[in-house]
């Protein structure tokens, strides 16, 4: 006895948003660590950092991967939401 239907046609297809959402949020990632292997660079050879790019640089260490998350966590819970109501349609 199955627990659950599938869905009415296999997986549902990807939207635009989910993609858009998915790939900013690998984005601010990526761009997290890239600033923070900057800062640790620029620690080391004795760069100011009250100075230039840098303030913006560390402000993006510590604001992107709670963004990121958040977006990926509206990834996910759109994904169940439309699962569950292709599957409540069946």
């Amino acid at each position: 006895m199955r627990m659950s239907k599938p869905t009415p046609a296999g997986d549902l297809p990807v939207r635009r948003i989910d993609r858009v959402l998915a790939f900013m949020s690998l984005g601010l990632l990526v761009l997290s660590i890239i600033c923070f292997l900057a800062i640790m660079i620029g620690s080391a050879s004795g760069a100011d950092f009250s100075t230039g790019v840098w303030p913006a640089v560390g402000v993006l260490v510590y604001i992107a991967p709670p963004v990121a998350f958040v977006m990926m966590l509206a990834v996910i819970i759109m994904a169940f939401v439309r699962r569950a109501r292709a599957n409540r349609a069946d």
